[in-house]
């Protein structure tokens, strides 16, 4: 348990105002182990595979968004995106310090080649009473802002069902990846699930930025965040904004909270969360640590804010955002990362785990259930960074299904693959030298999906990516009344780099590479 260190505001207000302290502390927490302890989890046996290869298609990279909408499920993905990195900037393939480059390229970004068969975004629609796929959009070729001829999407990273003031019924909204040459982010809308309009102009709220990772709908409103610039910044957009519009189908949109909350060292918000009362905002700080922010939204934009939580929670830069958030049994449940994956070369950050924290909203308080220890009593769960998994990057998304909490990691680990261990010379890489790298990635390589019934008592479906080591990032946890679906984040396909008993690397067919889609449900 850490104590709240922080209460500031952009408008001066003060937390004990906002929300009074709500009973004793121990209380709190014992209640928490016995509220609704009965019934049982999903296991690894209660999970099959609805999906793989990207839908057929390697290039499918993540399942990006998700949604259930008309009784349908909604997968919106991103595409070939490790080929974007590696085709479109030679400084993000030095960065990552890569042997091999894990997927193959043939053409460059924004060739006729690359645009038309590999960049083109798309979104499917899954029955979940007959098991069918069918791919309901793909990304429209466009001429860009220098007149390129090129895909003008090149992934879907949020989706929300929201009902705005001009829409007749609730809509389902999907925000999109935007081009370094195109125009800015854009938010498409449906009412039937399978047609896709333009919901207002590009470039929301007049910030120039390519994608935005959040849609979160809280008292009739829209809120989201950009989260991506121009120049292989996926997810760094430099600014801290959050974005409001009672109407988006029109795209009228207002800036929420002041530039960065006060604080430019905040470079952007990556995550948000709606409760019955508050939205919250996470910051990502690479200077200081993450933030955390709250507002009740209430009279005109911008908002009065409340800061939460500081430097990473008491951690500091090795925790430089937030990068999921859910309410279980009233708490916030704060998962934080690293870019690139856990290991931020640029910064000299990593490799270091990510850890899991409970914020208690009604006495500021918080607890790290997974991570470093802070105090006598924690972590609570007993683990350390990342589940007890020093290749885990982040605790990339949470999800509640059936009175559980599931959190699912983004693991690094299967890029060993693509390293030659003698070359390093590092205490580390002298010992991964010394052991069979593939058989080590085939056995623990993938993403961990862990649950808990209390927040505190953790157990895991999957260590191994089900199986797959190449499903190194779990992008969706989407319950409905079907089941939980758990969408990936797998880069490693159509085509895989892969090393011949000489030594020298060729580039075959992955058949596990692509995004892939699992279906958990009591069986």
């Amino acid at each position: 348990m850490g104590d709240f260190g922080v209460v500031s505001s952009t408008k001066g207000s003060d937390l004990a105002n906002a929300h009074a302290v709500d009973g004793n502390r121990t209380n709190q927490q014992q209640n928490r182990r016995n509220s609704k302890l009965s019934g049982y989890g999903l296991n690894r046996a209660d999970f099959r595979q609805v999906s793989e290869n990207g839908f057929g298609d390697g290039d499918n990279s993540y399942a990006h968004s998700m949604a259930y909408y008309k009784d349908h499920i909604l997968v919106g993905t991103s595409r070939a995106t490790m080929a974007l990195l590696g085709a479109g900037d030679k400084g993000g393939m030095k960065d990552v310090s890569l042997d091999a480059w894990p997927v193959e390229i043939k053409h460059r970004v924004y060739s006729q080649e690359f645009e038309t068969k590999r960049a083109r975004a798309e979104i499917w629609r899954l029955n979940p009473e007959t098991g069918e796929w069918k791919r309901v959009y793909q990304a429209p070729m466009v001429h860009g802002s220098d007149g390129t001829w090129m895909s003008r999407d090149l992934g879907y990273r949020a989706m929300a069902v929201f009902q705005g003031a001009s829409d007749a019924e609730p809509a389902l909204y999907v925000s999109a990846w935007s081009r370094s040459r195109g125009y800015g982010m854009q938010l498409l809308r449906s009412t039937d699930g399978e047609t896709f309009e333009a919901a207002g102009p590009p470039g929301l709220g007049g910030v120039d930025c390519t994608s935005t990772r959040s849609l979160v709908p809280f008292k009739d409103m829209l809120f989201t965040s950009p989260t991506g610039a121009t120049g292989g910044r996926q997810n760094a957009s430099g600014i801290a904004a959050v974005l409001v519009s009672r109407d988006p189908a029109k795209g009228e949109w207002a800036h929420a909270n002041t530039r960065g909350f006060g604080d430019l060292s905040n470079i952007g918000v990556f995550e948000m969360l709606a409760t019955d009362d508050y939205l919250y905002a996470g910051t990502a700080n690479l200077a200081k640590g993450y933030q955390l922010w709250r507002t009740k939204a209430e009279g005109e934009p911008p908002f009065e804010w409340t800061q939460l939580l500081k430097d990473g929670a008491e951690r500091g830069r090795t925790s430089q955002g937030v990068v999921s958030m859910a309410e279980f049994h009233g708490d916030i449940y704060i998962g934080s990362g690293v870019q690139k994956g856990g290991i931020d070369k640029a910064n000299k950050v990593g490799p270091v785990g990510p850890e899991l924290i409970r914020f208690d909203p009604r006495s500021g308080a918080y607890d790290v259930i997974v991570g470093n220890k802070r105090t006598p009593d924690g972590p609570l769960s007993g683990m350390l960074p990342g589940f007890n998994n020093a290749f885990s990057g982040s605790i990339y998304k949470q999800g509640v299904h059936d009175g559980w909490l599931y959190a699912g990691t983004q693991d690094w680990l299967v890029f060993l693959l693509y390293r030659d261990m003698e070359k390093l010379g590092s205490p580390a890489a002298k010992i991964f030298s010394r052991i069979d790298i593939e058989e080590f990635v085939e056995t623990w390589g993938g993403y961990d999906l862990w649950r808990s019934r209390d927040g505190e008592n953790w157990v895991p479906v999957t260590r191994c990516g089900f199986e797959n080591p190449f499903n190194h990032g779990v992008r969706n946890i989407l319950s409905t009344p079907h089941g939980v679906y758990i969408g990936s984040q797998n880069q490693f396909g159509p085509h895989s780099a892969f090393r011949k008993p000489d030594g020298a690397w060729e580039y075959r067919f992955n058949p596990r590479g692509g995004t892939e889609i699992w279906h958990g449900c009591a069986r």
